[in-house]
């Protein structure tokens, strides 16, 4: 039995994929990198966007196409966020193409509903099969039950490893539907954390992210003296890790222990993704985001002036129910007074559940919301421009992490701070170190030549 298994969205998504991935091969089954030879195939889902479920839907199509091509019909699985939000609904809006539905909480038991699906599958007279139109749902609540233990875990990275400390939120941010499909926050042992970054070393990963929704929220369950500055004290000192790397911070959080714990322990990556989503004091409030204007930019001058050669990261929403075109224009000027190596941006949409949906209409036209997503892009595309030009002549520290897409004899890594770096070399350097000399800068990377050997 072969299955394939796609994912959308965030990178503890990637790592619930990988957890999957294990529990199937520990069940039997073999990974196939095509959906057409998969007698199972899972789509691993996100819900923080709404054009995510749109490309659920078309993935399906897809699929259901695919079937009357080649004349198979593989059991198709949908797990994760849109899973747990839509549950049985899947299974009727997909018309038939769905037969498990696997929510957040249920991971574990995706081999054993697959195997169910195929066994209550009757043969089809093409020789085929016939679906259960009303498929097998596996939907806990995500405040009752947490996918801890996490269990098998197959890494598809050769050089990153990504480890889950606090699954949930708690903050309930106006726009935000993750604490309806991953429940409230919940820590992970100290210990099971540490053990899970040794066995990573052990198999030759160099880089460890830390994961959770609220990642600088973390106290240890086991070790009341361990917050999250002295969690990555811990990891630092677990031989054959190089690099530590966490996601996603907020920025109410982000206490000045933690600014001298990425200033002062040379594995923690000198760069902070620090989520604003708007730069206006009024829309902040309604997103219930709990900081400031004023308060996030004296965070960031703190930070500028505790590391001075930080990369900071944010994400950003424009047409917010309620936003003015002079709130939108406060986005643009916090844009450009903080400097962003690099943003996620989108346009609100509105998603379930959520107390914007509940409670607050949708009064920015779609138009202008595009208006507005395209200026601000606009905006971070000349700033991000410049950095990396500044960038030029520079030598800097690449962990390869592939190699290129574009060039066989090309390799990719990041830097430190999160920047993009292309540069020749042999596939043999991949998970090694290497010091690149920048020579030339594009939008989103830069493009450098080997100043020495790798390590």
């Amino acid at each position: 039995m072969k299955y394939f298994l796609e994912t959308y969205g965030c990178q503890m998504n990637v790592h619930d994929a990988e957890r999957m991935a294990g529990l199937l091969e520990q069940s039997g089954y073999d990974r196939t990198d095509a959906a057409a030879d998969a007698d199972l195939v899972v789509i691993n889902t996100c819900s923080v966007r709404e054009r995510a479920e749109e490309k659920l839907y078309t993935r399906l199509g897809e699929i259901k196409e695919m079937g009357r091509e080649t004349g198979r019909d593989p059991i198709v699985a949908v797990t994760g966020c849109v899973a747990q939000q839509e549950g049985e609904k899947l299974v009727k809006r997909s018309a038939g193409v769905v037969d498990v539905v696997v929510g957040t909480q249920q991971v574990k038991l995706l081999p054993m509903l697959a195997q169910r699906a195929l066994a209550l599958s009757e043969p089809a007279a093409a020789g085929g099969r016939r679906r259960r139109v009303e498929g097998l749902t596996a939907i806990a609540n995500p405040y009752e039950e947490p996918s801890f233990p996490l269990g098998v875990v197959r890494r598809g990275d050769p050089v990153r490893a990504y480890v889950t400390i606090i699954e949930g939120c708690n903050d309930f941010c106006a726009f935000c539907v993750v604490p309806y499909t991953r429940g409230h926050e919940r820590m992970r042992a100290k210990a099971e954390i540490l053990a899970d970054a040794r066995e990573a070393a052990a198999s030759g990963r160099r880089e460890v992210q830390l994961l959770g929704q609220i990642v600088n929220h973390y106290q240890a369950p086991d070790d009341p003296a361990c917050d999250f500055p002295a969690l990555l004290e811990a990891v630092h000192e677990i031989p054959g890790i190089d690099r530590i790397r966490f996601a996603s911070p907020h920025p109410r959080h982000t206490s000045d222990r933690l600014i001298a714990a990425v200033r002062d322990l040379p594995k923690v990556c000198k760069h902070l993704h620090l989520p604003v989503q708007s730069g206006s004091s009024r829309i902040l409030g309604l997103m219930r985001r709990r900081h400031t204007r004023e308060a996030y930019l004296d965070l960031v001058a703190r930070i500028r002036a505790a590391i001075p050669n930080v990369q900071l990261s944010t994400d950003m929403i424009v047409g917010f129910p309620g936003e003015t075109e002079a709130d939108f224009e406060e986005t643009l000027s916090l844009t450009a007074a903080v400097g962003y190596h690099s943003m996620f941006s989108f346009k609100y949409s509105e998603r379930p559940n959520t107390l914007a949906s509940k409670r607050m209409p949708d009064e920015v036209g779609e138009s202008e919301k595009t208006r507005r997503i395209v200026a601000l892009q606009v905006l971070q595309r000349s700033i991000q421009s410049d950095l990396f030009q500044r960038s030029i002549g520079e030598t800097r520290e690449v962990l390869v992490d592939a190699t290129s897409r574009r060039r066989e004899w090309e390799l990719t890594g990041r830097t430190s701070g999160n920047t993009v770096v292309n540069f020749p070399g042999p596939p043999e350097w991949l998970g090694r170190m290497v010091a690149v000399r920048i020579e030339r800068a594009g939008p989103n990377s830069v493009w450098g030549q080997p100043a020495g050997p790798p390590v």
